[in-house]
């Protein structure tokens, strides 16, 4: 019996106990939450007496539901020590907008407490009748709980979300010092701290949480920053009004009754060098360049996508904002020293601002007589300026966007279907290379380029054109609009896998990654497993030499999700040893699909699987490791197949034989 419990009984309480009095010794409790947080706390406690009395016990051998349990209890409150030292170590701000989705999380939590103490057999185990009476209660009061939102925290959240969409000159000093000390935000220093925090959450948020998220978030920073200068400079004002009075505020968007004309859209502070955006708009070309450089092609006030990248001077706002400077006595020679260091970095960190005007100049002459030759010339002569095309378009953005701007793109797509196979791998490794920037994308679908590109990537003269149409494929499919056209050309994905047998470890990899980005968008899946990829990428799972691990892993995991894929996945033997190896050996990314893929396959009926992972000496060792060091994404996978094993576990009669 002893060899089907997941976790040795005394190590299982040590890490318990551990764990509980890590959670119990909380000092300070978030600002956000606070009856959640409080009333979970004290059914740790609770829970720690009881873990602490089983291990005084000295029990050799605990019966196997109640290991079963503590495992149980043991997931569930390393995620409450997760979710609590987020609340406390994360933004308030952001925590108060999320207070829905927490209040419901500790829901779910206590749900989990009850429903692991069911299989808890408390007349089999050596503990005081105090301690059977306060977990007897504690299980009564989990199963009858009911979800709580604070009342308080909602309103204030909703003045929050006010504030967070008015204009920020109408602000009401009062409200929002109020909204503020509600989630302890009192000193400057609590302000920088929570700025700090929400800068932190961007980051985190920037892979998973989209656009709408992130641009929140960044409204609350720019909200926080706002407020802190309004708030403590008023109060400064009212200490010393003969302080304000003599001194220039360094915030001068604060300090003056700045125009709204003059602010920036991004940073709500006075623009020092304003610039305009192909949509029209203007910013201060600080803000905005770190906008652009973060990877966003939209106008952040329009949403409008941006033609092209370039920052033009708005020098009739430039001129009147110095007037206004002069005449507010706000010192002109500050603001142009900051302008122009600000300029300078920005020209570091955008490359299309940092390209001189004479480099520019000289890429645009020779991106269009090079077109010109292609429009005009012999074959001889298109293949070398498909060529030199090629090598142009290979680096800097300003070179993609110039040759595009010159008309090479319709040219180009034409010559994909010459007979002489440099010509075609010129032109589509071309192509591929100016698709890297983003609007190229639209206009290279635009031309009409993609039964060209498939007719390549299917039959072309070259492996080096085939591989380098399923890399431009991928390139493409990278916008979401795009993957369902790609994926309604009826032979794109059964190219994509001809490339998958056929090509290189190079063509191989480029194919698996296209295949990858097109099965995000589901009407694509099922065409994928009918053009057979889903043994070949197992095949490839076990090919050493083909160097596509994680690339075949991503795309079985999604292929996992719709009902023909299962089934295909379903048939192949060799497949669960080797994601037990994966779990082992393979990369961070590919542990997180191998687990993805075992948790699904044993899911609806796959309790086949799940015996042969129990009979497997190497699989629960390696969730257990994944469930407390591995990815969130691991961590949170590994703990639901441990406990869908578990419960697999307990209703077996005879747990020794699996």
């Amino acid at each position: 019996m002893g060899s089907s419990i997941f976790l040795q009984s005394n190590s299982l309480l040590e890490s318990l106990i551990h764990l509980s009095n890590e959670v119990s010794s909380i000092e300070k409790l978030p600002s956000i939450q606070v009856r959640n947080v409080s009333t979970m706390l004290r059914r740790i406690k609770v829970l720690t007496s009881l873990f602490e009395e089983i291990q005084e016990s000295n029990n050799p051998m605990l019966p196997p539901s109640s290991v079963l349990c503590l495992s149980e209890l043991f997931s569930v409150i390393r995620r409450v020590k997760s979710t609590m030292e987020g609340c406390k170590n994360g933004s308030s701000l952001w925590g108060l907008i999320q207070t829905e989705r927490l209040s419901n999380q500790f829901h779910v939590f206590v749900k989990e407490i009850a429903r692991a103490l069911d299989i808890l057999p408390l007349s089999l185990l050596t503990v005081t009748v105090d301690i059977k009476e306060q977990i007897e209660l504690l299980h009564r009061q989990a199963k009858r709980v009911e979800l709580y939102v604070d009342p308080q925290e909602i309103q204030t959240r909703d003045v929050l979300l006010t504030l967070m969409a008015s204009e920020k000159t109408m602000f009401d000093v009062e409200t929002v010092k109020h909204v503020f000390n509600s989630v302890g935000l009192k000193t400057v220093l609590d302000y920088e701290e929570e700025m700090s925090k929400l800068e932190d959450e961007v980051h985190k948020q920037a892979g998973t949480g989209g656009l709408i998220v992130v641009s929140n978030i960044n409204n609350l920073i720019s909200l926080v920053s706002y407020a802190k200068s309004m708030v403590f400079n008023e109060e400064s004002e009212e200490n010393d009004v003969r302080q304000v009075s003599g001194s220039v505020s360094k915030n001068t968007s604060v300090s003056f009754n700045v125009p709204d004309e003059f602010r920036c859209p991004i940073s709500l502070d006075l623009m020092k060098d304003p610039v305009i955006v192909a949509s029209g708009h203007t910013y201060d070309r600080s803000s905005i360049a770190q906008w652009i450089n973060t990877g966003h092609y939209t106008c952040p006030k329009s949403g409008q996508r941006l033609i092209h990248m370039a920052l033009i001077p708005n020098y009739a706002l430039k001129s009147l904002l110095h007037q206004w400077c002069q005449e507010n006595n706000i010192p002109l020679t500050e603001c142009s020293s900051n302008a122009e260091s600000e300029k300078k970095m920005c020209e570091k960190v955008v490359d299309h601002i940092s390209a001189t005007k004479v480099a520019i100049d000289s890429v645009k002459r020779t991106a269009e007589f090079v077109v010109g030759k292609l429009a005009m010339g012999s074959v001889d002569i298109q293949r070398q300026a498909a060529y030199e095309l090629r090598l142009l378009a290979k680096t800097g953005m300003d070179n993609r966007r110039i040759i595009a701007e010159a008309g090479a793109i319709p040219f180009l797509v034409t010559l994909l279907s010459s007979n002489d196979p440099k010509t075609q791998e010129n032109a589509v490794t071309a192509l591929l290379n100016l698709s890297i920037f983003d609007n190229n994308k639209v206009l290279i679908m635009a031309a009409g380029a993609i039964k060209n590109i498939v007719d390549v990537l299917e039959s072309g003269k070259t492996m080096e054109a085939r591989e380098n149409a399923a890399a431009a494929i991928f390139s493409l499919s990278m916008i979401d609009d795009f993957k369902v056209a790609i994926g309604a050309h009826s032979q794109a994905i059964p190219a994509l896998v001809g490339l998958l047998r056929e090509g290189t470890t190079t063509g191989k990899r480029d194919a698996a990654m296209a295949l990858c980005n097109l099965a995000l968008y589901n009407a694509n899946k099922p065409k994928t497993v009918a053009a057979g990829a889903v043994p070949l990428l197992i095949e490839l799972l076990m090919d050493d030499k083909a160097g596509i691990t994680d690339d075949a892993l991503g795309v079985l995991a999604l292929l996992l999700s719709c009902p023909q894929g299962l089934e295909a996945i379903k048939k192949s033997r060799p497949l669960v040893p080797l994601l037990i190896d994966l779990l082992r050996f393979g990369s961070a990314k590919g542990k997180e699909n191998s687990i993805m893929l075992l948790l699904g396959l044993c899911k609806d009926g796959g309790e086949e699987v799940a015996r042969r992972l129990l009979i497997n000496p190497r699989s629960i060792p390696s969730l257990q490791s994944l469930a407390t060091d591995g990815s969130p994404k691991a961590r949170r996978k590994a703990e639901a197949l441990l406990r869908l094993l578990n419960r697999c576990c307990s209703q077996s009669h005879n747990p020794v034989g699996l």
